[in-house]
């Protein structure tokens, strides 16, 4: 089974892009962030046409996740994190799907750092540390999947100097990042590939994409009763290079059957 996750940065605007890569991928589930369209105006008919069922947490402009499935039908178990009940941003949907108990998020981008905004994202984060805890204490098959908007180390960011007061490379957010790979979390990614350089976004400018001047900011991490599944795990950076692209590649997961 082939789990991934992918940033779209607009799902209408280029749904072209999506529903090249899914006929060409054929993953079985996919999260997708940043949807940038309500609840209405989700492209449903298109995706179901494609094969997939889906599940969506829409929002006006900004935002927005969603879960899609050619596996069986996503079993909705949660609609934003815990603990927010006022927040109004669409960052959290998690579903049942084909036995594993999947979590697609988008964390807080954070900046600028100080400010209103990160201290948004650092508070996000701890919510999200807290549910993940509860996750891992069920003993469940897990994907925690999404934008992290995190490089945890200098291994996952071009010239990292570069961004030492970015709120994605900021020392209390990447500590945030390693105390929730310490409730026994797998990075897929970087338990199958521990020293190589691979990215799974590169900016729109200054030509980065071209220089693979890129960040890892999309993780797929594994409870441990899935962990023990992973068979491959990897990034179609191809599909970065496609016209009107996302700035984030699809980034996936091969996992063994249960």
């Amino acid at each position: 089974m082939r789990i991934a996750t992918f940033n779209v940065n607009g799902v209408n605007g280029r749904l072209p892009v999506l529903l090249r890569w899914l006929a060409e991928s054929s993953p079985d589930i996919v999260c997708l962030q940043e949807l940038k369209a309500p609840d209405e105006r989700f492209p449903a008919a298109a995706i179901e046409a494609a094969g997939y069922e889906a599940i969506w947490h829409g929002q006006k402009s900004w935002n927005g996740v969603a879960i899609l499935s050619r596996v069986g039908t996503p079993i909705e178990t949660r609609r934003g994190l815990p603990g927010g009940d006022d927040d109004a941003q669409s960052r959290y949907i998690e579903a049942a799907v084909n036995g594993v108990l999947v979590a697609g998020l988008y964390l807080p981008n954070g900046n600028p750092r100080p400010g209103p905004k990160f201290d948004y994202k650092l508070a996000w984060f701890e919510r999200l540390i807290a549910h993940a805890a509860s996750l891992i204490e069920s003993g469940l098959p897990v994907a925690l999947a999404g934008d992290f908007n995190v490089m945890p180390t200098p291994r996952d960011v071009y010239k990292p100097e570069r961004w030492t007061e970015d709120a994605l490379f900021a020392p209390e957010v990447r500590a945030a990042f390693a105390r929730l790979l310490e409730q026994g979390w797998a990075d897929a990614l970087r338990t199958l590939h521990p020293q190589e350089t691979i990215y799974t976004f590169w900016d729109y400018f200054r030509n980065a994409y071209a220089r693979n001047a890129g960040l890892r900011i999309d993780h797929l991490l594994l409870s441990p009763a899935l962990a023990g599944r992973l068979a491959d795990a990897g990034v179609d950076a191809h599909v970065r290079g496609w016209e009107k692209a996302s700035d984030h590649a699809p980034t996936w997961i091969a996992l063994t059957d249960g």
